[in-house]
């Protein structure tokens, strides 16, 4: 009788050892069933770089204009600048209609000029003033006509041409799709190679991208010689690029 007490009991302490085992289990907090899901997510997930490039023409330029003169004393030499630049803006503004927004100061400084010799050492041989304007100009067809027409007004620099678009968001939809449609190609071939085939996207980061103007750096110099051959100045726009890249991560069946 004894033994039998001894066994039942000893039964009954193994089955509450069980159940409580299960209900620790069972009851575990939310925090840790998130971590464990997270975590078998994580070991079923692919991730992948995808990049979009998108050619389109160009809709607007920036350049800049800048007038150089050199003169016996600083005064004379931006006095005579001065009103060179007075001439040129006139020209842009009232003829070829450029909006005082789209005009801007690049630089603008007078300095003197050095000479060196042994007998005299260095001395001051002259002034040089220089003044450029950054200019915004939306008729790509008449870029070469504006250049020629700056020239004649006493523009003897210019330089920093480029084209790009002014409005890169109307664009942005279709250089993303061509980034996710790269990125969900690379994603499928590793998915083919292990085997597995591809499930919905996870996560997405977009990042970098932008645009690619179309970039003229050689400055040009406008002197009377050139202004003689009666030649206008032509400029292609040629095409813009805009990028788009993205890391995504898709799930692994």
């Amino acid at each position: 009788m004894n033994k039998w007490v001894k066994s039942v009991s000893a039964f009954a302490i193994a089955g509450t050892l069980l159940t409580g085992a299960a209900l620790l289990t069972n009851t575990a907090g939310p925090a840790q069933q998130v971590q464990a899901a997270e975590s078998d997510v994580l070991r079923n997930v692919v991730n992948v770089a995808g990049s979009g490039e998108l050619s389109v023409k160009p809709d607007i330029v920036t350049l800049t204009i800048g007038v150089e003169t050199e003169a016996a004393t600083a005064k004379e030499a931006q006095s005579a600048n001065s009103a060179k630049m007075a001439k040129i803006q006139s020209v842009l503004k009232d003829t070829w209609k450029v909006d005082a927004k789209d005009l801007q100061t690049g630089q603008f400084y007078v300095q003197p000029n050095y000479s060196y010799s042994e007998k005299e050492g260095q001395k001051v041989n002259g002034y040089t003033a220089y003044h450029s304007l950054n200019v915004t100009y939306r008729d790509l067809t008449k870029v070469g006509q504006l250049l020629d027409a700056a020239s004649e007004a006493g523009a003897n620099r210019i330089s920093d041409v480029r084209f790009s678009t002014e409005n890169t968001d109307q664009y942005q939809e279709q250089v993303i799709d061509k980034a996710m449609s790269n990125a969900k190609l690379k994603a499928s071939a590793i998915a083919k190679s292990a085997g597995r085939s591809l499930g919905v996207v996870v996560n997405v980061t977009l990042s970098g991208g932008g645009e690619t103007p179309v970039y003229m750096q050689n400055e040009m110099l406008m002197s009377k010689a050139a202004a003689d051959t009666g030649g206008s100045t032509s400029l292609e726009a040629g095409e813009v690029t805009l990028k788009a890249n993205v890391s995504v991560t898709y799930e692994l069946k």
